[in-house]
């Protein structure tokens, strides 16, 4: 067994504090990394304080980690000592559903491997994510990072990124259409920069107005203030597509009256409590609600060799191990521009 630093919850009420522990031995196609940087998402914090229910304790939280790979077992063909590697969402599925041969690992029919707050494929091992020094992977669920960009501002593409590439892209979200964002935090400044490159023409919907600034610097082409009654009356009917990040309560009546005929709300938030939809807010005009979770190995391999070409990464704010706490803290308090990463050398130091 491979030894190992982290930080973990021993409860659903306890600070995250240091926690050793143990990796498994290298199979055959499994690569070990060590992790230099892992991202802090919200969902980090829904799991650690159980608020989505079912939590396993304890719990290394993590799943936006890039790292380089130290060791690879005697069949990977995919990987070599001393590359760059990440690891998202998930480390494992089934493999032999309708959607993880169709590349849908995270739709998986029985439940993808998570990498964190979930168990190994012998639905027994615990898993543990990256707020830790190293991990051992498959191959096939490992992911290529270009050493083009800085590691830091990449780590959250494991999921930010491929949240909100994968229902743009699944939509055809492209150069002509009017691309609305809704809320400006971790996913929604990442949808910003896709949705304006690829194309669209794209505003920034939020109900504060000291974020119009750092809006419009992300790459969207207005900015409305959701509050601004008359302004949002006269958008009605206005965009193709809305990319609602929100996850906090809120009507999505207000916003589906903004779509015109055929248009699309792609819903990536997940708020606490059911949304009421009149059925003719949909049949008047034909619009549709979908929703999305993360992608799949070879989607977000694709995202993450989109954002390598074209010069995109996550803002970010590096933190050392030991100010997890807080960054939780501050992130309920929406402070932060826009994505916490802890540099995983303050755990090994």
């Amino acid at each position: 067994m491979i030894p190992v630093k982290g930080y973990a919850a021993q409860n659903a009420t306890s600070p995250l504090a240091p926690f050793s522990f143990e990796r498994r031995e290298l199979g055959p196609h499994d690569v070990q990394i060590e992790i230099l940087y892992c991202g802090v998402c919200h969902s980090d914090i829904h799991q650690v304080r159980n608020e989505w229910g079912g939590s396993i304790f304890p719990m290394v939280p993590g799943h936006e980690i890039v790292g380089r790979v130290v060791k690879i077992g005697n069949e990977v063909k995919k990987f070599s000592a001393g590359e760059l590697a990440g690891v998202g969402c998930f480390v494992d599925s089934c493999r032999v559903c309708p959607n993880c041969k169709a590349g849908n690992e995270q739709y998986c029919d029985e439940g993808m491997n998570a990498t964190y707050n979930g168990y190994e494929k012998d639905k027994k091992t615990p898993t543990y994510g990256g707020y830790s020094t190293k991990i051992v992977v498959d191959e096939n669920y490992t992911l290529r990072i270009s050493d083009k960009l800085p590691l830091q501002g990449v780590a959250p593409l494991l999921c930010a990124g491929i949240t909100t590439y994968s229902p743009l892209r699944y939509t055809g979200v492209s150069k002509g259409h009017k691309v609305a964002v809704l809320g400006l935090g971790g996913l929604g400044h990442m949808a910003v920069k896709f949705a304006h490159a690829f194309g669209a023409e794209v505003t920034m919907l939020s109900s504060s107005k000291s974020k119009e600034p750092d809006a419009k610097k992300l790459g969207a082409d207005y900015f409305v203030l959701t509050s601004d009654n008359d302004k949002m009356k006269q958008l009605s009917n206005h965009y193709d597509y809305i990319l609602n990040t929100v996850s906090a309560p809120h009507d999505y009546n207000t916003y589906l009256g903004l779509l015109n005929t055929n248009g699309t709300m792609i819903i990536v938030g997940a708020p606490p409590a059911p949304a009421q939809i009149p059925a003719f807010n949909l049949i008047i005009k034909r619009r549709k609600i979908v929703g999305s979770l993360i992608g799949g190995i070879a989607e977000t391999q694709e995202t993450l060799d989109f954002c390598a070409a074209n010069q995109i990464i996550s803002d970010v704010e590096v933190i050392d191990m030991p100010y997890i706490n807080q960054a939780y803290d501050r992130m309920m308090k929406n402070d932060v521009k826009y994505r916490f990463v802890i540099d995983i050398a303050s755990l090994r130091s």
